[in-house]
């Protein structure tokens, strides 16, 4: 099994999807082990003397100004993961809950936060263990980062609350960490205020969001290409001199993965060749590259927002080298926020001209001698016309999604915390988003294979013939009459989900972007 290493500087998002997806083993390196000793020992010096320090010897947000004398401490931070854990709603999904606890690990074995060695191989411990703690769809506000739902992973590690087991089974989790030979934590001074202070959960989907719209955007350059082949397009406003001189690098990419996917194909500028010949395609197919590179370069500002995240260690208060323990505001959600709800809205963008294309060759009008809704015999058959509505009501629901919850703000906690990050909200509308946008391409790509096939007597691009190949072993049917249709959409979603769509083309193109 693939083994994680946690050390003192972060990690990665690979590291991120192995542990939340690939259920990697997760183990603390020498140098974690030490800086999480002397963290400790900086913070039981502070919880000796008389003064109050934040987190330590004191309440919490607006009960700061109370001293908390030391009999009291350990109840003190019991008493913050019980109360905080106050998610309601569905539970979140599994992977989601991995990726928050190994990045609250991240944060912990830094050293920055004094918390126990002990309490960290705990952490990795329940990870390792397959036991998920259960957490709710509502609690967090992203400020003072995801509260609610690291709670629930907190009071998972002290014995108490619902986990799910490696069978997947819901237990109490007690009876879980018992099964497993795990000792439930006992909290000391700041460890339960270090355990729930971060951005983690937002962190952690938006990690695992850019790995799946990477893989969707080189799918929507694939069914842009296969719908301008199926439209008898010009592939001419794809050559790299035009994109060089607006030289966005995501622009250039989609460009190029598209005339690599149309290379020697027998269906390009076909029209063009005839006696009324058309002068440019659409919007929706000729700026194809320009409206998914768009969304390709905020993927890669994204990127750098998640990367300088996985480096940082987010809690509050904070143990600096020198010794000192400082409040301080880096919990809070905003950088991570913005960048998610930028992708939903990019991600709305791609959906929105996916249907357009769709549209584009349904409608006898402008598809250039495709049949009405590539029916089999329109009238008596209605073809694809209602997969079109299923697209476009997604389509409708990514412009809600795409609202920002971070332009909101609502405050709390007596109005300590006057301002908040909505970064949790955020992260959850883009996995619904993301989710819909998957459906969305594998709608275009269906009816974009199909209207190919229905062009007799013109050979397809190489890559267009290994594509429809590709769609038809995994299920996804062709053209003939009308049929029970859901299964074929299913058929389609799980194709371009897992990636077949970009791995039937590849051998045939060359790896995409």
């Amino acid at each position: 099994m693939h083994t994680v290493v946690v050390g003192t500087s972060g990690t990665t998002a690979e590291d991120v999807i192995a542990v939340a997806r690939g259920n990697a083993r997760v183990e603390l390196s020498a140098e974690a082990q030490d800086a999480l000793a002397r963290a400790r020992e900086i913070v039981d010096a502070l919880a000796a003397k008389p003064e109050p320090v934040y987190g330590v010897s004191t309440g919490f947000g607006a009960l700061a100004s109370r001293h908390i004398s030391p009999e009291l401490r350990a109840q003190l931070q019991r008493n913050i993961v019980r109360s905080h854990a106050a998610g309601m709603g569905p539970r979140v999904e599994r992977e989601v809950v991995r990726a928050l606890m190994f990045l609250r690990l991240k944060t912990v074995a830094s050293g920055h936060t004094g918390v126990r060695p002990s309490v960290a191989q705990t952490m990795a411990d329940v990870l390792n263990a397959g036991i998920t703690p259960v957490v709710h769809e509502y609690g967090s506000l992203g400020c003072s980062g995801d509260l609610a739902p690291l709670s629930h992973c907190a009071l998972a590690l002290m014995g108490e609350g619902d986990a799910e087991g490696p069978d997947g089974t819901v237990r109490p989790a007690g009876e879980l960490l018992a099964e497993a030979g795990i000792t439930p934590v006992e909290l000391r001074e700041k460890e339960g205020l270090a355990l729930l202070n971060g951005t983690d959960g937002m962190l952690g989907m938006l990690v695992m969001a850019l790995a799946d719209l990477g893989r969707l955007y080189t799918s929507a350059d694939i069914t842009a290409a296969l719908t301008l082949e199926a439209l008898l397009g010009t592939e001419k406003v794809l050559q790299p001199e035009l994109h060089a001189i607006r030289p966005h690098p995501g622009q250039g990419a989609s460009a190029a993965n598209m005339a690599a996917v149309l290379k020697d194909s027998g269906l390009v500028r076909h029209y063009q060749e005839e006696t009324a010949p058309r002068v440019q395609d659409a919007y929706s197919v000729r700026c194809a590259p320009q409206v998914a590179g768009a969304g390709r370069d905020t993927m890669a500002h994204a990127a750098l927002v998640a990367s300088r995240e996985l480096a940082a260690a987010v809690d509050n208060p904070v143990v600096l080298p020198d010794g000192r323990v400082e409040s301080n505001g880096n919990f809070h959600g905003a950088p991570v926020a913005y960048v998610l709800d930028f992708l939903a809205i990019a991600a709305a963008d791609l959906g929105s001209i996916a249907e357009r294309r769709t549209d584009r060759l349904l409608d006898k009008n402008r598809s250039h001698g495709l049949p009405p809704f590539l029916a089999d015999d329109a009238g008596v058959d209605s073809g694809l016309m209602i997969a079109q509505y299923t697209q476009a009501a997604l389509v409708s629901e990514m412009k809600r999604l795409a609202v920002p919850a971070s332009a909101d703000s609502i405050p709390s906690s007596a109005m300590q915390e006057d301002h908040v990050s909505m970064g949790w909200s955020a992260a959850r509308k883009l996995r619904t988003a993301v989710d819909n946008l998957t459906r969305i391409i594998a709608i275009e790509m269906y009816a974009a294979t199909r209207a190919i096939e229905l062009r007799h007597g013109l050979t397809p691009a190489p890559a267009s013939r290994a594509a429809i190949a590709a769609a038809r072993a995994a299920g996804v049917q062709g053209p003939g009459p009308d049929r029970f249709l859901a299964p074929d959409l299913a058929a389609a979603d799980a194709f371009v989900r897992s990636g077949g769509l970009v791995a039937a083309v590849e051998p045939v193109t060359g790896p995409l972007a």
